[in-house]
């Protein structure tokens, strides 16, 4: 027998990036940060103890919430704290969708966002990008003419990279008839110097909300912590109705609380990103992956004809000395590695062992 609901035996789920079986291997391929925490992390994991897990956590994680708030100048009703970003897509279609309603996202885009999708039995619009970067002119006029109930955009888009204006967010959040999630997960190695900010949005528009994590910019990919910045008619029923109780534990908290607090450090780590990117961007040009402008911590490289080898096998042969990158299947993308930006001594690495590949082709 088999007691799958139809549309979970239907589907398939969501492929998380491999992971390395020893420490010798470069890990390039789910875009983590890779500098370390704060040291104020460090310090925090020091004096955790035991005898604190006899009780429950703070309920609503105030404490967290009301530096986030600060942080980014907003009341810490627009603040919900969730395991990971992920966790807040769910409780937007738990809260949001019925089963049926259409879920609407770009193509391509982030993959999980289709499997919670199908797991809530909704119909999924995906509406292809032009050139795979960028948002088409019709893209909420598309979705309005669907009824879609949610709207989900990647920002910095992921795999692409690519950053869609403040302009064009405002202008979605304001032609959109759905609530416009706003994927915010790579925004902290946007370059400072473009002045992206879309936050104060949220007193302008019902409609609208941020994800963010700690899982890139803070170099906390292994606690599973994020949140949402949105409109507190959409803040509050998912606080007080269809989040789980309890759902974030006392010491995922208080080393959240202190990441965050290091915005100096932080904000360290996000330029020396930026610097690496330039300058791994610049030699993978020159062995034939070139990769369009991007303001994440990771390139996707088109592998050019004149490499006389596929993509797949760039990713394959990698795999085999140790190096590990991400190749897509899907339409567009199979002519494509995506790499995550190393600190600069795996970046070089990845250089020298590429050259061995192309040149042993």
């Amino acid at each position: 027998m088999n007691f799958e609901r139809d549309n979970i035996r239907k589907m398939d789920g969501y492929a998380a990036g491999e992971q390395p079986e020893d420490e010798q291997t470069i890990k390039l391929n789910t875009n983590e940060n890779p500098y370390p925490p704060s040291p104020k992390v460090d310090q925090t994991i020091k004096h955790l103890a035991g005898a604190d897990l006899r009780r429950y956590p703070p309920p609503t994680a105030l404490a967290f919430r009301s530096l986030a708030a600060s942080i980014h100048n907003v009341g810490t009703e627009n603040i919900i704290a969730t395991r990971g970003g992920d966790e807040l897509l769910r409780l937007l279609l738990t809260t949001f969708a019925d089963p049926s309603d259409v879920i609407t996202m770009s193509e391509p885009t982030y993959s999980l966002y289709k499997v919670l999708a199908q797991i809530q039995d909704c119909q999924i619009l995906s509406i292809p990008l032009i050139d795979g970067r960028v948002l088409p002119a019709d893209f909420a006029d598309q979705a309005n003419a669907a009824k879609a109930k949610l709207t989900f955009v990647v920002n910095p888009h992921a795999p692409s990279g690519h950053l869609t204006s403040a302009e064009k967010i405002r202008e979605l959040a304001s032609s959109l008839n759905s609530i416009l999630l706003v994927d915010e997960a790579y925004v902290d190695f946007v370059d400072p110097q473009l002045g992206y900010n879309c936050i104060d949005m949220i007193n302008e528009f019902d409609n609208l909300i941020f994800l963010r994590t700690l899982s890139k910019g803070y170099s906390l990919a292994g606690l599973r912590f994020g949140y949402g910045i949105g409109h507190a008619s959409l803040i509050q029923p998912m606080m007080d109705k269809t989040r789980d109780s309890y759902n974030l534990d006392n010491f995922s908290q208080q080393i959240a609380h202190a990441a965050l607090s290091d915005q100096a450090h932080a904000r360290e780590t996000w330029q020396k990103v930026r610097q690496e990117r330039s300058r791994l961007s610049g030699l993978l040009s020159q062995l034939g992956l070139v990769s369009e402008p991007t303001e994440t911590n990771f390139l996707l490289c088109q592998v050019q004809q004149w490499c006389g080898i596929s993509a797949e096998n760039i990713y394959l042969a990698l795999k085999q000395n140790k190096v590990l990158v991400r190749y897509f299947s899907a339409p567009g993308l199979t002519d494509k590695i995506r790499i995550t930006i190393g600190t600069a001594e795996e970046n070089d690495q990845l250089i020298r062992t590429l050259r061995e590949v192309l040149a042993n082709n």
